[in-house]
This record gives structure tokens, sequence and C-alpha cells, in this order.
């Protein structure tokens, strides 16, 4: 009984000076939080889907509030509040937010199953990742998108899904927030942020293949083959060759779409400009009335 009793009061003695310590040691040690930190984690939209560049929104909330106490929050954003919930923010600091022209992710591969034959048969774990790490995938283009799903799974917010037609992701512009986390789900960063552009048009090289012309164009009928014709029209600098790869300089591009017009494969597309028809298409609808 002496020896239990014992045990119980060493226990406490033990247990009493850890409390004693540890409250010493908080009360030292102690780093008080700005209270703004937390007003401002409360306009945020709590998503902490990275796309600020943080770990999460109070990751976020902590260098607004810095880059208060410096003179400017510039080159801070929440993609998935954008400018409204910046604005209030910047209200809360006393501060002035700088505009941020809205993004959106675009899919950068049209090797649909008509455009890129199936050569290979993959029978493995079913994800992106995976399939790329095991080699080319299931057709001849080892650049392009492998259509398990992994940006899919990746969305928060229901913005991207699979075509079962193409069996190519698809972005839901209402939806997305770009918010880049589909971006970074994708082991062949076929997928991209880019401005919106002007009345949401946008211009830019559908296709990642690096390969040589022949070879990507062997492997897929829509695969940009480097020929130079879209470098040598464009006016405003806007395109660079690097790689055996075209590519568009969304910052640059003034949407005159001459590059698209003269893309012998069609492995530039334009998004959301107005349908025209050419002469010859009126002409046919007209003598098919007649």
């Amino acid at each position: 009984m002496n020896f239990i009793l014992i045990a119980v009061i060493t226990l406490g003695a033990i247990a009493l000076a850890s409390a004693i310590v540890l409250y010493v040691v908080s009360k030292r040690f102690a780093v008080e939080e700005d209270p703004r930190i937390g007003e401002v984690l409360e306009v945020l939209p709590g998503a902490n889907c990275g796309g600020c560049g943080f770990a999460g929104c109070s990751g976020m909330a902590g260098a607004l509030v810095k880059g208060a106490d410096n003179g400017s929050i510039d080159g801070l954003n929440c993609p998935v509040g954008g400018p409204e919930v910046m604005g209030h923010v910047a209200d809360l600091l006393e501060m002035t937010a700088a505009s941020v022209d809205p993004m959106v992710a675009v899919v950068r591969c049209n090797g649909t199953c008509e455009n890129r034959s199936r050569v290979a048969e993959y029978d493995g774990v079913r994800t992106c990742k995976a399939m790329h790490m095991s080699g080319a995938g299931e057709t001849g283009c080892g650049f392009g998108c492998l259509g398990c799903g992994d940006c899919v799974e990746a969305c928060q917010f229901d913005a991207i899904h699979i075509n079962p037609d193409t069996m190519l992701p698809e972005v839901d512009e209402e939806k997305c927030t770009s918010c880049g986390a589909c971006v970074k789900a994708c082991p062949r960063t076929i997928i991209e942020l880019r401005q919106k552009g002007d009345n949401n048009r946008r211009i830019y090289v559908q296709c990642v293949n690096k390969d040589k012309g022949p070879v990507a164009r062997k492997a897929c009928s829509v695969a940009c083959i480097a020929c130079s014709k879209c470098l040598k029209v464009c006016e405003f600098d806007a395109i660079t060759i690097e790689n055996n790869l075209s590519y568009i300089d969304f910052e640059k591009c003034t949407l005159c779409s001459k590059c698209v017009d003269l893309c012998p494969t069609g492995s530039i597309v334009k998004v959301n400009f107005p349908v025209t028809e050419s002469i010859s298409s009126v002409k046919e609808i007209k003598e098919a009335i007649q």
C-alpha cells in the first residue's frame, strides 16, 4: 500500500513540476498574433487551395498583414475570392489592392481519339502520375494528356471534367477560380493558367510536344511542327519557338488571329471568337437552298 501511495505522490509531483515548467515556458516564449490576421482570415474564402502561393488561407492572411506593415500588398492575390475579396481585404488593412487580370486554366493538348491513335494498352493504377512514370502512355505522344483525370480529382470547384468522347479534360470557365490545383496535378504540365482576355477570348498553342516536326505529326495529327509560319506572321513579338514548340505570350498577344489562320496543323486555337462562315461555305448553303 505504501508503495502505491509513494508512486502516486511521485507521479503527481512530476506532473505538477511539468505543468509549472510548461506554464513558465509558454509565458516566456509567447508570441502574440496580430489581431488583423484573424480579421483578414475571416474575409478570405477559406478554400486553402494554395492558388495564392501559400499553403493555406492563414499563410495568405499573415502575408497580407506583413505586406500592409511594409506599405504594399501588391503581388498578393486570392484567385478564388477575386477582386471583390481583395477589395475587402484592402479596405480592412487601409491599403489599395492592385488590379489583377482574371486568369483561367487552359488545356494545351488536343490529342483526341481521332487526332492521336492508340498504340498501347495500359494495365496499371489508373492515374496520370502512375501512367506517366511507367512510360509514354497509351499513344505515341509522350507529351500529351493521359486522360486519367488527376486534374479532375485535384479541383475543389468542380470546374474540370474529362470528356468521355475525346478523353480530354475540359474547363468550365464560369467555375474555374484559377487556383492552379489542376496545373500542379498534371504530371505533363499541359494545363496552364492564362489571362481570360478581352471578352474571354484567348489564342494559344494547344500542343506541348517537343519532338521534331515529323515525329510529332506522326504521333498526333494536330501537333505543332515548329514550321515558324506563326512566328513570321506575328507583328507583336508574341510568339517564340523553343525545343521544336511554338508558344504564345498572352501578355503580348493582341488576338489578331493571323497565326491561327496560317497554322498548317491547326495546333493554334482561338476560344470564344465569333463564328464566321467562309465565302465557300456561304455559297454552298445558298446552292443547297436553291
